[in-house]
């Protein structure tokens, strides 16, 4: 896709989020259903259903996706997704690789230390770029795709969050 075809695309959306912002508001959903043989959740994505387990540090056996992990690869897409689309909006050229990696302290999850986090307390996210844009083009493209990707921007922004049950 070029710069002209993503403009083209998202013109009559920002239009209408500008008139309408209640239109710009989407629930995105995700469903699992719980295992009631083993210890995991399967999770329908749009293209497969995937089943999540525990970590080996936890005490899993690594053949099931860890949600932790996924956590890491969702942003990582999300990255990567927005840097091609502010590098195309840029008119620049750019390849290269996306990373993720975080530190998890699982004495925090197995309750070992009460006083060990529970959840990632580092998370880095780097870049190997390729590309013939000059490092003023390129530190513009790292701070709107900081900007407008939404995974790291709800790690970041500390989002309101509920948890409900009901039971049957």
């Amino acid at each position: 896709m070029d710069a002209d075809t993503l403009r083209a695309a998202q013109a009559p959306l920002k239009k209408r989020y500008a008139e309408d912002a209640t239109a710009a508001v989407v629930t995105m959903r995700a469903d699992g259903e719980l295992d009631g043989t083993g210890v995991a959740c399967k999770v329908r994505t749009a293209t497969a259903l995937v089943e999540a387990g525990l970590h080996p540090a936890s005490g899993g056996d690594g053949t099931q996706l860890c949600s932790g992990e996924m956590l890491l690869e969702a942003l990582v897409a999300c990255a990567g997704v927005t840097m091609r689309a502010v590098a195309t909006s840029l008119g620049l050229d750019v390849e290269g690789s996306v990373h993720a990696e975080g530190d998890l302290d699982f004495r925090g999850t197995l309750g070992v230390d009460k006083a060990a986090p529970v959840g990632f307390r580092d998370i880095r996210l780097s870049f190997d770029l390729r590309s013939s844009a000059d490092e003023e083009q390129l530190a513009l493209l790292l701070k709107l795709t900081e900007r407008y990707c939404v995974v790291l921007q709800t790690i970041t922004g500390n989002p309101a969050v509920s948890v409900t049950s009901t039971h049957g």
